[in-house]
């Protein structure tokens, strides 16, 4: 069992930053990939981010790439999710996922999070 504890959202204006923080207990940190996703009112679930154990390969949706960095320090078991230029389409509900590998499906992760609300007002 892992558990994640996602910390870092609120309320930020058009193009402005936040950095999203997630804190895993329970198995080895370092066993795992860590995804976040993202789900705003009305919408279905979506990618956003992944990183494999090790940190040495990332992925991005298209929507985030160039403006958001998936990142993990393995010593402190939190994976991060620094987000610049976010946009108002930006807010929902983003939740830290871990798996065994870092795929863009969420079916693919076995442990989640609660969620941290982002809102982003334009």
């Amino acid at each position: 069992q892992v558990q994640l504890v996602e910390s870092g959202g609120g309320l930020v204006q058009a193009g402005g930053s936040l950095r999203l923080s997630c804190a895993a207990s329970g198995r080895p940190f370092s066993s795992y990939a860590m995804g976040w996703f993202r789900q705003a009112p009305g919408k279905e679930r979506e990618f956003v981010a992944a990183i494999d154990w090790s940190g040495g390969s990332t992925y991005y949706a298209d929507s985030v790439k160039g403006r958001f960095t998936i990142s993990r320090d393995n010593a402190k078991n939190t994976a991060y999710l620094p987000m610049n230029s976010l946009k108002p389409e930006g807010t929902a509900v983003y939740y830290c996922a871990a798996g065994t590998v870092p795929l863009r499906l969420g079916s693919a992760y076995a442990y989640w999070g609660q969620g941290t609300q982002v809102t982003v007002s334009s």
